[in-house]
């Protein structure tokens, strides 16, 4: 996937700081929510994970419309080399200063961030349904957790490769051994397509399910009063 290549204005940096912070951000406060949610029970743990799921839906939008801009410009196009809209090109653009020798670092480094965001979204359903075991918004998110995990492990390995030197080396471009050209670009376009709209679908009815067992999930964060016997005890 080839990436335009042009001078960085200063906004394009900044936006790509702020996405990358934002990325960091979420996972911190995931790591936070989760060790947290261990001990005893903690009402603020259960606000701060629908915060986190909530800013994860933002991330994954603007994520999946990347995605389904590029099939929709293949249609048009297929023989072209792959597209990126204007603004995933800027942020890619700003990203790219990182390693300016490696052509398409940047936009590799992009679909790192944006499947890692789209991740911590998840792990937010994981967090808050912790203490409910048997819902179906837990089963969904465990799955959409192991899918988008190894989708995100595909990207890491995209980018380190990329970093490193050599070719982009994944599944999605046949371990690198498979020129650039239309053939690769279809593929690629298509593998990573079709990956962000199940997950993205996936997502949805973990979310679906959430909203209609919100009050069984929300209870296991109540905070039960003591019995009079141990209160007069303490």
């Amino acid at each position: 996937m080839d990436m335009p290549m042009t001078s960085t204005p200063g906004w394009d940096v900044v936006g790509a700081t702020l996405l990358v912070l934002w990325a960091l951000a979420m996972w911190g406060a995931v790591g936070v929510l989760a060790y947290a949610n261990r001990g005893p029970v903690r009402p603020w743990v259960y606000r701060g994970s629908a915060a986190v799921i909530g800013i994860g839906v933002l991330g994954q939008l603007g994520h999946v419309q990347e995605h389904i801009a590029q099939a929709g410009y293949w249609l048009g196009h297929p023989n072209s080399p792959a597209w990126m809209t204007p603004w995933g090109t800027t942020l890619a653009n700003g990203l790219q200063r990182v390693l300016p020798d490696r052509p398409t670092f940047g936009m590799e480094l992009l679909h790192l961030t944006g499947n890692f965001i789209f991740l911590a979204g998840l792990a937010g359903v994981m967090v808050i349904t912790r203490r409910a075991l048997k819902t179906r918004a837990r089963r969904w998110a465990k799955m959409g957790v192991w899918m988008q995990g190894l989708h995100g492990l595909e990207h890491l390995v995209l980018t380190v490769s990329v970093a490193s030197g050599s070719r982009a080396i994944g599944l999605s471009t046949f371990f690198g051994l498979v020129d650039a050209g239309p053939g690769l670009t279809t593929y690629r376009v298509w593998w990573h397509f079709v990956a962000n709209v199940v997950g993205s679908i996936i997502f949805g009815l973990a979310l679906y399910h959430l909203w209609k067992e919100r009050r069984e999930v929300r209870a296991t964060f109540s905070v039960r009063p003591l019995p009079d016997v141990i209160r007069q005890a303490a």
